[in-house]
């Protein structure tokens, strides 16, 4: 079997490029050639281009050879996925799409959300994405090549970090080591989900298949975890203290900082658990590395490779705790002077 991934060296696609050599599966990266591929030199074809070059890349595919399935991992505007279209026409017998969860709007209509939920995200990546699926799926009905959505929620790692308020960072290690405050968004009630790369990864490889034609697939985190959980998690995960939360309302984190907080507003403070059980029987997909492992898992690589950031270099979370906590003083001082 012929497989292209359109990527390839990422944190899922590098889990998703071992573990089809694994199956011994000929196998095509194409890139633009600028990060380093974490497998063994010449285990795979590589072909380099720039993806955003529409018409030299479209001419490269449909002059290149035919593949059995393509993944395309790095697909995140419509442009993209029209130009996609184009290439791969006659030339694959699937379309494997990495989609997110971040299609959809939150608060949803029910939890677990399913993949029938509306999809009406409130953040830009979210919209381009729904489009992007949108241009997929006309394309699977016109019969060009069959599709397959996927929609992983947060995936980590090695190879890469985890979320905090204010998105992905190494940062949160630092400060959670240094036993510094924790800001939390909300009262840190809001469930979260995370998943392991190598739990994801199967889900795309089994996807191979015509089962998985026509038909779109969570494959996501199965603990769901308050906020203050996940961070509690980490702090025992790298043996730093028992964290200090300090509790901001989203709203209010969001009026000092709206630049830093977009994926907060539009992601963070909602509810994030989903229903999986499509992947599960289609695709196989289970749920075996902990968030407490995974994550222990995650600071070693970053540890070794010298990647956690300095927290002192970003005092944009003391300096809301410090305005939050003498705001909260003057609020008692206030009302008990009245």
């Amino acid at each position: 079997m012929k497989v292209l991934i359109i990527g390839g060296t990422g944190l899922i696609s590098t889990a998703i490029s071992r573990q089809l050599l694994a199956k011994d599966v000929s196998l095509t990266l194409f890139n633009r050639g600028q990060s380093a591929i974490r497998f063994p030199e010449g285990a795979v074809k590589i072909i380099n281009g720039d993806r955003n070059q529409h018409s030299a890349f479209e001419a490269q595919m449909q002059q290149g050879e035919s593949f059995d399935c393509v993944i395309d991992m790095i697909c995140y505007t419509p442009e993209q996925a029209h130009s996609a279209v184009r290439a791969f026409q006659g030339r694959t017998q699937q379309f494997i799409f990495c989609s997110t969860v971040d299609v959809y709007s939150k608060p949803a209509h029910r939890y677990p959300i399913r993949e029938d939920e509306p999809r009406m995200s409130a953040s830009s990546y979210g919209q381009n994405k729904i489009q992007c699926e949108d241009v997929f799926m006309e394309a699977h009905m016109r019969e060009d090549f069959a599709v397959t959505l996927i929609r992983p929620a947060m995936t980590y790692g090695e190879g890469g970090g985890i979320v905090d308020t204010w998105g992905w960072s190494t940062r949160i290690f630092d400060r959670l080591l240094k036993g510094k405050p924790i800001l939390v968004h909300g009262d840190g009630t809001a469930l979260w989900c995370a998943c392991h790369v190598d739990d994801v990864a199967p889900a795309f490889v089994n996807a191979i298949s015509a089962n998985a034609y026509g038909k779109a697939y969570h494959v996501t985190g199965e603990e769901w975890m308050p906020w203050n959980h996940y961070y509690q998690a980490a702090a025992a995960a790298v043996d730093a203290p028992s964290p200090t939360f300090v509790h901001v309302p989203s709203h209010v984190i969001a009026h000092l900082a709206p630049e830093r907080s977009i994926p907060l507003v539009t992601n963070f403070q909602g509810v994030s658990i989903y229903d999986n059980s499509a992947a599960r029987t289609d695709l196989g997909f289970s749920y075996t590395i902990s968030w407490i492992d995974g994550v222990r898992r995650t600071y070693q690589w970053l540890l070794d490779h010298h990647r956690i950031e300095n927290s002192d270099e970003d005092p944009l979370d003391d300096q809301i705790i410090q305005a939050w906590e003498a705001a909260e003083a003057d609020l008692v001082r206030a009302f008990q002077s009245r």
